[in-house]
């Protein structure tokens, strides 16, 4: 028998630590008598893209007693522990459980401390440091992702291309602190209208991109809507009045050969902001 493992030892608490994949790195406290679902539906606590893993797989928490355990949710391919396939199982700090057929996580009780640098670490591996919007380098494989994800359950899945107009006017006239500033603006206006289980990362300099899964007409609907919120952002630099638009680029992965790249859904978007830029900016460009 496994000794009783409480939430919280010598200030420490429970946490589950993704060992691989895509987020790897990742941390999700486990708070109170709150539990941690693991799963593919984008409401989940701890999200994956793994497609051995059920939409809702498994159930991290703890019992009555203070034994922290897993919970299978009757997933199609299992969760174990310890080698075994387990429904339900007490874990153990150290206990690495594996979801379907390759996700790792593991079972750890950890200071504040050490958590809070693990956050750090995470997110300096996956987001920008200025807009906090994710960067180049986890964009291009959450890409890969959403593509085969989108071609394996057949559903919908865009790319949205923009990025500012004049920006180097703006820095020009008022200083790359203040551009740095409405770059940020500019994240948390579109950041505001996708869906949790959309992406937004920094793709270069005041390029950004935006993955929705959603058909190109609903994707040129929220590329109009990213429009507009931006054009009515209204701030002031010094005391005199700026304000910004951005030209969007939209493609579909319905519109590419089945065989094509992923790269190809960002290569078509990034041709359509082109084209955007040259109607005149301030515009958004669709097939």
């Amino acid at each position: 028998m496994l000794p009783p493992v409480p939430l919280r030892i010598g200030g420490g608490r429970g946490t589950l630590a993704v060992m691989n994949g895509l987020d790897a790195g990742r941390i999700a406290a486990i708070e109170g008598d709150a539990a941690v679902v693991v799963g593919r539906d984008p409401d989940v606590d701890l999200w994956s893209d793994d497609p051995s893993i059920s939409r809702r797989h498994a159930r991290f928490g703890r019992d009555a007693e203070g034994n922290v355990y897993v919970e299978d949710l009757g997933s199609t391919n299992g969760t174990f522990v310890r080698g075994q396939r387990v429904t339900l199982a007490r874990l153990a700090p150290g206990d690495y459980v594996q979801l379907g057929a390759t996700l790792l996580v593991r079972f750890e009780i950890i200071d504040e401390t050490d958590e809070a640098l693990r956050r750090q670490l995470y997110e300096a591996s996956v987001l920008d440091p200025l807009t906090h919007a994710y960067n180049r380098r986890y964009f291009a494989k959450r890409l890969a992702a959403e593509v085969a994800h989108a071609r394996r359950g057949r559903t919908s899945l865009a790319a949205l291309m923009f990025d500012v107009d004049h920006f180097k006017e703006f820095n020009d006239r008022f200083g790359h602190l203040p551009g740095d500033r409405a770059l940020c603006f500019v994240t948390a206006q579109v950041m505001r209208l996708i869906r949790e289980e959309d992406l937004l990362a920094r793709y270069g300099g005041d390029e950004f991109v935006a993955l929705a899964r959603t058909p190109e007409d609903e994707a040129v609907r929220l590329a109009g809507r990213m429009r507009g919120a931006i054009a009515s952002l209204g701030f002031s630099v010094a005391g005199v009045a700026a304000s910004l638009t951005v030209s969007v680029g939209v493609a579909s992965l319905a519109e590419l050969d089945p065989a094509a790249q992923p790269g190809a859904l960002v290569r078509l978007a990034d041709e359509r902001l082109h084209e955007a830029k040259l109607a005149g900016r301030n515009r958004l460009c669709a097939g």
